[in-house]
């Protein structure tokens, strides 16, 4: 049989259909009871239950995984950047004290490939179930010429809700005194590759299937490691000590630390009177930081301002209940230490 025009440019809408026709199987974990809308629909519908409420506010957010993709090319492997994407995005929202409704992604590739496209939604699926966040959209673009071969982007939508009295913007609840608690991180999460790419790739001369001393895998294995998702650990958090609200509970704030490092997004959170301090070696850092730090020839400086350097989130908490909070963190298997204090300041970041 000839080929239809369309895919003879290189758009197959056929095997599109095709391989979007497994979907429902897929994204079956993820259903909650607010979605109404089947796969499919020019638009996905989510009925807020808006008895949980007394004046719910929506938060959103939009992201990609940046130059992360070109590890998992050259990995040939799929199935964790859905899951990277996901998780980010839920961190991004929670610090404001949401919980994730619903996700939206959006997958750009010059030719589709089966085999990959599952992967990417199974990871999807798997990280929107792991953090109660409905599957309920998406946009598969087929578009030749415009990527190289086996490449792909992906992006994400995601949109949650919090009570309005609920909501942390940090500049009305940190005070000078409070502690600063980091939540560990599993590698670079998904913030800077460019850099991680140049030092291992190019200076070093490594490859992805390289054997470094300290890690456990190979690098391609270790700047795989999936972004750790924070959010069901802030909402435990927040019903644990929060409960009267963010105004009347020991925890101020907290900070996803992503692209721009502590030096960039600490100050979200900080009152102009305040500053963050925090205290080099204070917590366990990972080794492929560590490697990045003595083999890549980057002030240090810099380093913390472009990874997350093994912490992957801060809670700003009252220095009181620190402990308390710390151990709480502890316990749900995460590991943590205080970092730091916020003081007297401009609204900067010190790490010192």
């Amino acid at each position: 049989m000839k080929p239809k025009a369309y895919a003879a440019a290189g758009v197959d809408i056929d095997l599109g259909n095709r391989v979007k026709s497994t979907l429902p199987q897929l994204l079956a974990s993820t259903h909650r009871a607010e979605v109404l809308s089947q796969v499919g629909g020019f638009g996905g519908l989510f009925a807020l239950d808006r008895k949980r409420y007394r004046h719910p506010v929506l938060v959103s957010s939009v992201d990609g995984v940046g130059t992360k993709l070109k590890i998992a090319f050259a990995m040939d492997r799929h199935d964790t950047i859905g899951q990277d994407l996901v998780n980010h995005c839920v961190n991004d929202i929670a610090v404001l004290g949401a919980e994730p409704l619903f996700f939206l992604d959006y997958i750009g590739t010059g030719k589709l490939e089966p085999r990959v496209f599952t992967d990417i939604i199974r990871g999807f699926a798997k990280a929107c179930a792991e953090n109660r966040c409905a599957l309920i959209g998406g946009e598969t673009a087929q578009m030749p010429d415009f990527y190289q071969p086996g490449e792909y982007d992906v992006s994400g939508t995601i949109v949650g809700v919090v009570e309005q009295s609920r909501i942390l913007n940090g500049r009305d609840t940190v005070r000078i005194g409070d502690a600063v608690i980091g939540i560990g991180s599993n590698g670079l999460h998904t913030n800077g590759y460019s850099l991680a790419r140049r030092i291992f790739f190019e200076q070093l001369k490594l490859k992805p299937n390289s054997r470094v001393t300290g890690l456990a895998g190979t690098l391609g294995e270790e700047l795989l490691r999936v972004h750790r998702s924070y959010g069901p650990l802030i909402q435990m958090l927040l019903k644990r000590f929060n409960r009267a609200g963010n105004l009347a509970g020991p925890i101020c704030a907290f900070a996803h630390i992503t692209g721009g490092g502590f030096v960039d997004n600490l100050p979200r959170v900080l009152p102009p009177n305040c500053d963050a301090v925090i205290r080099r070696g204070s917590w366990e850092m990972p080794a492929i930081f560590r490697i990045l730090a003595e083999k890549g020839g980057v002030p240090e400086d810099e380093l913390y301002q472009v990874f997350n350097m093994g912490i992957g989130m801060v809670a700003i908490v009252a220095e009181s209940k620190a402990d308390a909070i710390l151990r709480f963190i502890e316990a749900q298997d995460h590991r943590a230490w205080i970092i730091g204090e916020v003081v007297k300041g401009d609204g900067r970041t010190r790490v010192a």
